[in-house]
Parts: C-alpha cells; structure tokens; sequence
C-alpha cells in the first residue's frame, strides 16, 4: 500500500487538499469516465473514487508491482 500513496502523493502535487483539480488526476477521470476535465467538480471526483475503489485498490496495486519490476525486486526478497 506505500506504493499506493506514493502514488497519490505524486499525483496530487499542488493539489494535496484538493484532488479534484489536479490537472492530471481530471485527465485521468476524463479518460475513464468520459466527462470532460473542465466539469468535473468535486461531487463528481469524490462519486468516482468511492463508486471505483476496488479498482483504484487493483491499480495501486499494479504500481507497486511495476515499481519492484522496474528496480529488479519482486515479493519474495521484500
């Protein structure tokens, strides 16, 4: 789950205590959902991150592999 909210961390630099305008993580409802990124407003980003958890989880989770691939490290030496 570290790699998860590095993840975030990253993701929302500028925009900690405002998610929903972060410009990358708009682009990133944008091309999920299909509502443009200059309507999104806060209803609308907090109704995706709850109504898509598990699949946000699934992602978060497919960071940290990525990143233990990418540095050569898999689970069984962490």
């Amino acid at each position: 789950m570290v790699e998860g909210i590095r993840f975030l961390w990253r993701a929302t630099q500028g925009y900690r205590l405002r998610p929903w305008r972060s410009p990358y993580l708009r682009w990133r409802l944008e091309t999920y959902s299909g509502k443009k990124a200059e309507t999104v407003q806060v209803k609308d980003f907090w109704a995706l991150a709850w109504g898509e958890r598990g699949q946000a989880l699934r992602f978060l989770r497919w960071v940290g592999e990525m990143r233990r691939y990418a540095e050569g490290t898999s689970e069984r030496q962490l």
